[in-house]
């Protein structure tokens, strides 16, 4: 069986970044969604490949919002031998008398515990499911919204704590993991709950179909560019006609 086309995507980005080494124990953050999903099942392929001596491990982060992980995903990560660890958050208990609910602060959390977990069971990497898309709408809102050129890098070493993220879809548009997702029959559950306020993400998905009109090439091209900064024709001076 031909390796499947999201999986050689991903196969760029991990060498590209060199996200997987022999040694490697890597935590995945499993939502439930497609995008987490997808990576649960390559790290389950690639592992039966042993192309590298490595480790993982799925963690769902339960909330009393999002419910739990749907029983038929659970089965699926089962067929990949894969058996997913559930650690259940009570997120609005932690939330200030003051503060109004928001999908922020429920992912805030959320990567608390994963990057707690991961540092308390020795994980040295995090896996998290945010896709080329992800990755150009943020830069897109964090030039329009904050006046800051950034965005989520592939891979991301703290400073703080012994773990690097990495983010091995990050070269795999949204639509390539949906066709992966329906070709594959995933079961993907996606947060409907009552505190979502995703209008800026949805603004500047809009704003990238626009920019793109939706073209891969094009959104490859953007992706590129933060690797190719030509700093020296860049305004990043703080006195007119000077540069820092």
């Amino acid at each position: 069986m031909p390796q499947p086309k999201l999986f050689r995507i991903i196969d760029k980005a991990v060498m590209d970044y060199d996200m997987i080494r022999d040694g490697d124990s890597i935590l995945i953050g499993a939502s439930g969604g497609k995008d987490s999903t997808a990576l649960v099942e390559y790290f389950a392929y690639r592992k039966k490949q042993k192309r590298e001596n490595f480790s993982f491990t799925a963690l769902h982060v339960e909330t009393e919002i999002g419910g739990p992980l749907n029983p038929q995903l659970k089965q699926l990560f089962n067929t990949w031998d894969v058996e997913p660890v559930i650690v259940p958050v009570k997120v609005l208990e932690r939330l200030k008398p003051d503060k109004k609910m928001n999908c922020w602060w429920c992912s805030t959390q959320r990567r608390t515990e994963l990057n707690n977990y991961a540092i308390e069971h020795g994980f040295n990497k995090i896996a998290l499911g945010h896709h080329l898309d992800d990755i150009l709408e943020t830069l897109l809102m964090n030039m329009l919204e904050k006046g800051e050129l950034s965005t989520m890098p592939p891979s991301l070493k703290y400073n703080k704590y012994p773990v690097t993220v990495i983010r091995p879809l990050c070269m795999a548009t949204v639509d390539t993991i949906i066709e992966h997702a329906k070709t594959h029959k995933y079961i993907s559950a996606t947060c409907t709950c009552n505190y979502q306020e995703n209008s800026g993400r949805k603004k500047m998905r809009a704003k990238l179909q626009a920019l793109t009109n939706g073209n891969p090439s094009e959104k490859q091209k953007m992706f590129n560019a933060l690797k190719n900064v030509r700093m020296e024709y860049l305004a990043y001076s703080t006195k007119p006609g000077e540069y820092k």
